[in-house]
């Protein structure tokens, strides 16, 4: 996005040009400077940009891109339903930044709503102090000097970046480690009333904390979000090509692995696909990453169809409570969708509660997964909302703990037939 470096002042002069005529319009403030540095590329601002141009064409209202990023947008009244929907579109482009994770049911801190005419000194004066602060630059950039070694002493602390150079020696190293020792399986499960486990599928993935030990040690592999999308790809061939010779890793029921949507339309997954039978393809579920899917519709549902024909299984991956709200699982054409379990998920009491019930309700028994279950707290809410599926570390602990009861009472079992068998060889004696 080209800046526009007088856009405050525009804005300011709009507004005194629009004080007689403030009736009937209102105004949102997208708050994009508030999002990690990751998300505030040139790439996504100018996608968010992006979004408000048909609006903006069809005079609707006009947009004004600030110096801090943030997006002022002002409108007639009557555009207001699709203004929301804009926004809203936004707001799940951003979904994965702690900004909105983090919000306790508020908008205010990503959007903020105006009525220019009940608010025209409030948005005034906010649009004065903006022009004001371009005589604070020196000082603000002092500051952002200061935020960036913070940063960087933040990430130094949790390892180095993944730089270009070192994703190229990472991903040369890959083509011929074995990592087979590095896959991991989760079970995906129903529980009965007495909480006894029913495995419904398993999911498979690498361990990437275990990999940046063996591969690369001192590296945050997911430091660069950009760079981890693409070294994720070169996993995604990796674990392709151990599902094609059982013999390197067990197989057995019905089993989940993540892809990305590239990998689907890659020649990799094509000669995948022609070395597998389609009694395979029936037990395989692939997930994909809802921030995957969006970033290009078109191409998830090219690869959606191609994949559904095959008898794949699609499972839609990383939704929380509110992207929950925005995706229909059946008008996108996927079989399931995982929701990560949070305990904010309790805490929004009961008008939350009902509409999370209602909306797994709607996406159909089976096919909603609370994941990353690490207590019983995240079973007896998914089962309070009409959940029946649970992934995570103490669904684990509880399918060992069933194991261990099987084998007691085998063992219980063995020695009772021992005991008989022994009383039935005496018999002839008495």
């Amino acid at each position: 996005m080209a800046e526009l470096p007088c856009q405050e002042n525009l804005l300011l002069d709009y507004l005194r040009r629009l004080e007689s005529q403030k009736e009937g319009r209102k105004a949102v403030r997208i708050m994009l400077s508030g999002l990690r540095p990751f998300n505030r590329r040139k790439q996504h601002i100018r996608a968010a940009v992006s979004s408000f141009e048909p609006l903006v064409e069809d005079l609707r209202g006009q947009l004004f891109s600030l110096k801090s990023l943030d997006l002022m947008f002002i409108f007639k009244t009557s555009a207001l339903p699709q203004v929301e929907t804009v926004v809203q579109k936004i707001r799940f482009l951003f979904s994965d930044d702690p900004l909105l994770e983090n919000e306790a049911g508020s908008d205010k801190k990503f959007v903020v709503w105006f009525d220019v005419a009940e608010q025209f000194e409030e948005i005034l004066h906010t649009v004065q102090d903006l022009v004001e602060a371009k005589t604070r630059q020196v000082s603000e950039a002092t500051e952002h000097r200061m935020d960036t070694r913070a940063m960087l002493k933040a990430r130094q602390e949790k390892g180095e970046p993944l730089t270009p150079a070192v994703l190229a020696r990472v991903e040369q190293a890959l083509i011929s480690a074995d990592l087979s020792n590095l896959v991991r399986r989760q079970f995906i499960c129903a529980f009965d009333q007495k909480m006894r486990p029913e495995p419904f599928f398993s999911e498979l993935f690498i361990s990437i904390s275990d990999l940046r030990e063996t591969v690369v040690p001192g590296v945050s592999l997911t430091a660069n979000r950009w760079l981890f999308q693409h070294f994720t790809e070169t996993l995604d061939r990796r674990m392709l090509a151990m599902l094609s010779k059982t013999d390197r890793i067990t197989i057995s029921g019905d089993i989940s692995f993540n892809l990305n949507v590239n990998t689907l339309l890659s020649n990799e997954f094509l000669t995948f696909d022609d070395n597998i039978t389609a009694s395979r393809r029936g037990s395989m579920i692939v997930e994909l990453q809802q921030v995957d899917i969006f970033a290009d519709l078109g191409a998830f549902i090219f690869a959606r169809e191609f994949m559904q024909d095959k008898g794949y299984r699609i499972c839609l991956d990383g939704l929380n409570h509110q992207t929950l709200e925005i995706v229909d699982r059946e008008r996108l054409g996927v079989d399931l969708m995982k929701i990560i379990w949070s305990p904010e998920l309790v805490d929004r009491g009961s008008e939350m509660h009902n509409k999370i019930r209602h909306l797994i309700h709607k996406a159909g028994e089976n096919r909603v997964v609370l994941c990353r279950v690490d207590n019983r707290e995240a079973i007896d809410f998914g089962r309070s909302v009409g959940i029946t599926l649970y992934q995570g570390r103490h669904v684990e602990n509880l399918i060992a703990e069933d194991n261990r009861r099987k084998d007691l009472f085998k063992i219980k079992r063995r020695i009772e037939r021992s005991s008989e068998g022994k009383k039935k060889r005496k018999k002839p004696l008495e």
